[in-house]
């Protein structure tokens, strides 16, 4: 009788171990660079301190979110980042250059975006996936936030994750 609890519990620990990678199949194997978030403000008073604050939370926010989702995810010192930036918008638009900063971090895929503010009422979370690998734009996804509140950013936060992952799980 002791031998058949045992297979039952061996039985139970597999299927739980089968169900977990049927639920994240990609995650579980995918690290993820997350750059900081550049503020591009086109109001005419740009660069509010709420504004600086609402865009640094944005990084933290998605780190968490492709986190719960189950990737592995890995840090680039800010300094770095600062460094290989050219410019507003250089390594949003130079996926070479933004693959060449995560080259050496154990990356698979890393992150790259901005808080695009054209207006008082609404901002654009605007993120590149960049397959680190090859310098490969693999998903360019544009989210709207109405309104500053820190639940509509986390709703759009929510939201690049959710994109993020099924791209990832055609790869």
């Amino acid at each position: 009788m002791p031998r058949k609890i045992r297979y039952t519990r061996l039985w139970r620990v597999l299927v739980v171990a089968m169900l977990s990678l049927c639920v994240f199949p990609v995650a579980a194997e995918i690290a993820i660079a997350v750059l900081e978030f550049e503020l591009r403000d086109l109001t005419l008073a740009p660069g509010k301190p709420a504004e600086v604050k609402r865009t640094a939370s944005i990084k933290p926010l998605l780190e968490d979110q492709l986190r719960r989702a189950g990737f592995r995810i890995v840090a680039i010192d800010t300094t770095r980042q600062q460094q290989a930036d050219g410019g507003v918008g250089y390594l949003f638009q130079h996926h070479d250059a933004a693959a060449a900063l995560a080259k050496n971090s154990g990356a698979d895929y890393l992150v790259v975006g901005r808080l695009h503010k054209p207006s008082y009422l609404f901002a654009y979370l605007m993120v590149h996936l960049v397959d680190v690998d090859n310098a490969r734009l693999v998903g360019d996804y544009v989210t709207e936030s109405k309104g500053r509140a820190h639940k509509l950013t986390l709703k759009a936060v929510e939201n690049l994750a959710v994109k993020i992952n099924r791209t990832l799980e055609r790869f």
